[in-house]
């Protein structure tokens, strides 16, 4: 009688090396495309009024993103899927840009990357309570800790008090952070860029009303600056720089693509001090590198 051998049983074989390695420089362009963001905006405010800026980046960006959809022929999202598709285009493409970009007109780049440097952790934990998981005490202790971190720095440079420049970074923060959330756990079922386009499409309405009204009522200087600053904030900031963000996710993992991540606001200090000539005080590194260490505490946390 004949005896059939044991079934084998699958073995799941790892990334290969080239792939990890494209993964990894894909997710870095996206860190670099990132931390220009900032300094981009500070450009285009040279020319742009705040209301303006807001406005014509979202309409340019939505451009760019319905051709790319319309290219590809990239089918309309399942129902089930708009309404986490809404709270990216209302986190990360009118809610953060707007937030930020009226922030930048009182505070300097140098602060609004220390305060938005605990994005990172802010989307982690937003993204713990979304799906009901329960990070390790050590996951809160990091948390805490760098959420203080962050609270003090912005009281003791504003002497115990946060201005209203605050207010929106903090608000930035935190519909940011839900944007991140929702779009990194649609990023499950349909590619990354998807996500972020049609959020960005989403949100052109929103946009078109806002540079429409915006337009009427500021005046609109276009320097060189304000140009090449709107050009970047609109293709990149708001679109490209997703594009291979979230292609480099997929090749290397969240886990990994989130370590690269943590070098955006020591990145974004540096552009601060080369581009726009800012001056950083001792208490602006010291605070990015302990926001710093928190995250990479919470992202091993997370992942363990």
């Amino acid at each position: 009688m004949d005896v059939k051998a044991p079934a084998a049983t699958p073995v799941r074989v790892p990334s290969s090396p080239p792939s990890r390695a494209n993964g990894t420089l894909f997710a870095a362009l996206g860190v670099l495309s990132f931390s220009f963001s900032f300094p981009g905006t500070a450009w285009a405010l040279d020319g742009f009024g705040p209301w303006a800026a807001i406005g014509v980046r979202g309409v340019l960006a939505a451009v760019i993103a319905l051709a790319a959809l319309l290219l590809c022929r990239v089918p309309i999202p399942a129902r089930k899927d708009w309404p986490a598709l809404a709270v990216v285009a209302g986190g990360c493409a009118i809610g953060f840009p707007l937030l930020t970009t009226l922030a930048l007109q009182t505070s300097s780049t140098a602060h609004s990357a220390v305060v938005i440097g605990a994005l990172p952790m802010a989307t982690a934990t937003i993204a713990a309570l979304r799906t009901r998981r329960h990070p390790s005490k050590v996951f809160w202790a990091a948390a805490a800790t760098g959420a203080a971190a962050v609270i003090t720095f912005t009281l003791a440079q504003n002497h115990g008090a946060p201005t209203v420049a605050d207010l929106y970074l903090f608000g930035a923060l935190l519909v940011c952070a839900a944007g991140y959330a929702e779009g990194g756990r649609l990023s499950a079922r349909m590619p990354g860029w998807h996500v972020i386009a049609w959020g960005v499409v989403i949100a052109a309405p929103v946009n078109l009303a806002v540079a429409a009204l915006a337009l009427q009522h500021e005046p609109v200087h276009l320097t060189a600056k304000a140009v090449i600053g709107m050009a970047y904030i609109a293709a990149i900031s708001q679109f490209g720089g997703f594009v291979v963000w979230y292609k480099g996710m997929g090749l290397i993992g969240v886990a990994r693509a989130s370590q690269l991540q943590l070098a955006q606001p020591l990145l974004t200090l540096v552009w601060a001090v080369l581009l726009l000539g800012e001056h950083l005080s001792p208490a602006v590194p010291l605070t990015a590198v302990i926001v710093l260490g928190c995250i990479v505490v919470t992202q091993r946390a997370r992942a363990s």
